[in-house]
């Protein structure tokens, strides 16, 4: 017989919301405070197989797999935009008890957990933006092709976003600022490139990507629960990214002056090379703001 698993140890669940079977990961002790991490395209909560056992000795960790990412399952005709998104993920921590958190956002996780701060301001207690965005000068010159898809949505203008989809770009994007992108492990990206690579899947990565501009629309109401609710914000990010600009994790102190803002010599997926010093920043941030 094995030995019973101790706190610290990741394990792996499901958790079924209406029509999605939500997979997820959790370590860490159900009484102490919670950390919810949203991953962002195209991973999954993979990408904190080596975070969550780094805070789980202090923090009950739960990272799950958004819808169309992952291991989460869905109902056939599931409508994919950010707003359903957000809502699985309340309906996921009303499943499993979750009452208040701080959420870790990342990519497309920032648009998600964002809305969840929205629709449940009492919820969030603090916020890890690693390369999250939520401000305009943040976006790079990189989405000029995606924003000539949301204004014109036509057959080669979306041929065009399937770039975005081989692995190749998702390799590059993995390694694209790593100061030495051997250190990326490789095993990252093709899992990633094998799950999006499922029959259908291209088609919702496609709504995705169509879908972000209500992202950029949402902004004006995210600096305003900014302004007014005041979360404690952590803003770490891979200075390299060539999708999300330095100016984005600046421009957090517009709207919450006491902001935390640290840069790291990374890339998009900082946590690959630096989770460690991300923990780091992590664990002193929460200890102070977190009970």
């Amino acid at each position: 017989m094995s030995p019973a698993p101790v706190l610290s140890d990741v394990v792996l669940r499901r958790a079924e919301v209406g029509e999605v079977s939500v997979f997820y990961r959790q370590a860490g002790d159900p009484e102490r405070p919670a950390i919810l991490l949203l991953h962002g395209f195209p991973t999954s909560s993979h990408q904190f197989r080596d975070l969550i056992p780094r805070l789980a000795d202090r923090y009950h960790v739960i990272a799950p797999d958004l819808p169309g990412f992952g291991f989460t399952t869905v109902a056939e005709g599931f409508d994919y935009s950010f707003a359903k998104l957000a809502e699985v993920m309340a309906a996921f921590t009303d499943a499993i008890g979750l009452t208040r958190y701080a959420i870790y956002v990342f990519d497309y996780g920032a648009p998600v957990g964002l809305r969840l701060a929205l629709a449940r301001p009492d919820a969030v207690t603090a916020i890890v933006s690693q390369n999250g965005n939520a401000y305009e000068e943040g976006l790079s010159d990189g989405w000029a092709p995606t924003r000539a898809y949301w204004a014109d949505p036509s057959p080669a203008n979306r041929e065009t976003m399937r770039g975005m989809l081989t692995l190749e770009a998702t390799r590059w994007q993995y390694t694209h600022g790593a100061p030495d992108e051997t250190q990326v492990a490789p095993e990252a990206y093709w899992l990633d490139y094998a799950l999006m690579s499922r029959p259908g899947n291209d088609d919702i990565q496609l709504k995705l990507i169509a879908d972000y501009v209500s992202n950029v629309a949402l902004y004006p109401r995210i600096h305003d629960y900014f302004r007014t609710r005041k979360p404690p914000l952590l803003a770490v990010w891979g200075a390299g990214d060539p999708f999300f600009l330095p100016a984005g994790a600046e421009a957090f102190r517009r709207d919450l002056p006491e902001a935390e803002v640290h840069f790291l010599d990374a890339g998009h997926f900082a946590l690959e090379t630096h989770g460690r010093e991300i923990a780091d920043l992590m664990r002193d941030f929460l200890g102070r703001h977190l009970t």
